[in-house]
């Protein structure tokens, strides 16, 4: 875990101020990092666009081409080659849209895509060519997803997402928890946010009682993938949440190159113990098209997570999984 100089406090700064100096040009992202910008593997001009907080870009090591968190977010050449097996919908979202903004392919929950907008464009994004144009949340009483919500009452769990469902005003997100909670059997409300780590300055006293309007249980899903990601000033925004008696989970994705090490797995383990934080899964590599340069073989993802079996307590174990279109869960990967 690295040290950050300046503790994040709640509304220090406007938090959609600190996403407009986000990195977007990956020259002035290279001059940031000290990196030689005339290898071969930078060249080329990406349809999945580069964007990376300033905060995420100062945890990178200057000079190191090969930083973990660098290449999670650096457009690299072997994106644009094509590899079988790897699909543009590589988990089966677009068949599973039951109405638009509305993934249902779980038994008791559904999953809302509320925007195509992040603040941090991971490479090996899952939903880099995901129609967000076709999947906009209709946030109306007689809208199509509360209908398909109000004619569902097996659904007990709607889970937010994106893009990044907090890159949406907290205006927007009363909205939709005021609709929401007309629904008595909706009673957990989960948000998967990759901005409670790489924007810490979105989780504002505001934020909290936006959430507080929630009248079930709320569960925060953040994703980190290294334990470099973790510093003193996420660490504030994790605290608060869980301050508010919200579940704080963490998702991984098992990346060649980033963490492909159980040394490096058990170090993240604990660091999000720590932040108050339970892992919860460690995802093999969802076959997108543009990011097989990150994938491990089925066997190397095994003998990775059997060593870290062999160090962590369960409590800190999250499972391997990966996501099968088409399945009705999370498939756990055989390591026996």
């Amino acid at each position: 875990m690295k040290s950050c100089q300046a503790v994040f406090l709640p509304q220090d700064r406007d938090w959609k101020l600190v996403l407009s100096e986000s990195f977007r040009d990956l020259g002035e992202l290279l001059e940031f990092c000290e990196i030689d910008p005339s290898q071969p593997r930078f060249k080329g001009k990406h349809s999945f666009p580069l964007r990376v907080t300033k905060y995420f870009a100062s945890l990178i090591e200057k000079g190191n081409a090969l930083d973990p968190l660098l290449l999670q977010v650096l457009p690299d050449a072997r994106e644009f080659q094509h590899v079988d097996g790897y699909t543009e919908d590589a988990v089966g979202d677009q068949q599973a849209m039951a109405v638009p903004g509305l993934i249902h392919k779980y038994h008791g929950r559904v999953l809302l895509t509320l925007t195509g907008a992040c603040a941090i464009h991971c490479r090996y994004c899952f939903r880099r060519h995901f129609p967000y144009s076709e999947a906009s949340v209709d946030y109306n009483l007689d809208g199509q997803v509360m209908s398909y919500l109000s004619n569902h009452s097996e659904v007990s769990e709607v889970i937010l997402s994106g893009g990044d469902p907090l890159m949406v005003s907290d205006h927007k997100l009363a909205e939709l928890i005021n609709r929401l909670n007309d629904f008595p059997h909706i009673r957990v409300l989960r948000i998967h946010s990759r901005l409670l780590s790489v924007l810490p300055e979105r989780v504002t006293r505001a934020f909290i009682e936006t959430l507080q309007l929630f009248r079930g249980q709320v569960v925060f899903v953040t994703h980190i993938n290294h334990p470099n990601e973790i510093t003193a000033h996420n660490q504030a925004a994790f605290r608060l949440l869980a301050g508010q008696a919200y579940t704080l989970l963490n998702q991984s994705v098992l990346l060649k190159g980033v963490n492909d090490s159980a040394q490096i797995l058990c170090e993240l383990s604990h660091s999000l113990f720590e932040s108050k934080i339970f892992p919860y899964y460690l995802h093999r590599l969802d076959k997108v098209q543009g990011a097989a340069h990150f994938d491990l073989p089925v066997q190397e993802s095994a003998r990775i997570y059997k060593q870290l079996r062999s160090r962590l307590p369960g409590y800190l174990l999250p499972a391997l999984v990966e996501e099968v279109a088409g399945q009705a869960s999370k498939t756990p990967v055989n390591c026996d």
